[in-house]
């Protein structure tokens, strides 16, 4: 939820599912964001995530995550988790560190009109 919504947020573009590649598979999670605000689905928990910045509202979790965006750099605290992140978006990437876990995640982020991550879009360019 956290790598789809930054993206959204901070790119502007939709999110049709994104790989894991910690877990090595690929999330059934879609997210759009316009200025401060952003709906979201994740359907491999088959809950609503969303709201108005600064709080968004996980449904699965019945909690609120906090964002703060910052050019491309987010941050944030999960309530649901008790433990805060960083977020960085680059080129269709989203690097998340997860401050309760003390660890690095890393996230392809796929196009919503088309059928490739925005990484791969943005290599074929060069």
């Amino acid at each position: 939820m956290i790598a789809a919504s930054a993206f959204a947020l901070v790119s502007g573009r939709k999110v049709a599912g994104l790989y894991d590649h910690s877990a090595g598979q690929d999330r059934r999670i879609a997210a759009e964001g316009r200025g401060d605000q952003l709906q979201g689905f994740d359907g491999d928990r088959a809950v609503k995530f969303g709201g108005t910045l600064p709080e968004l509202y996980d449904a699965g979790d019945r909690t609120f995550v906090a964002f703060e965006i910052d050019g491309t750099k987010v941050r944030g605290y999960d309530r649901g988790s008790s433990s805060s992140f960083e977020a960085e978006v680059s080129d269709g990437v989203v690097q998340v560190y997860d401050h309760g876990q003390a660890a690095w995640f890393a996230y392809d982020i796929q196009d919503a009109d088309a059928a490739q991550s925005y990484l791969r879009t943005a290599e074929e360019g060069r």
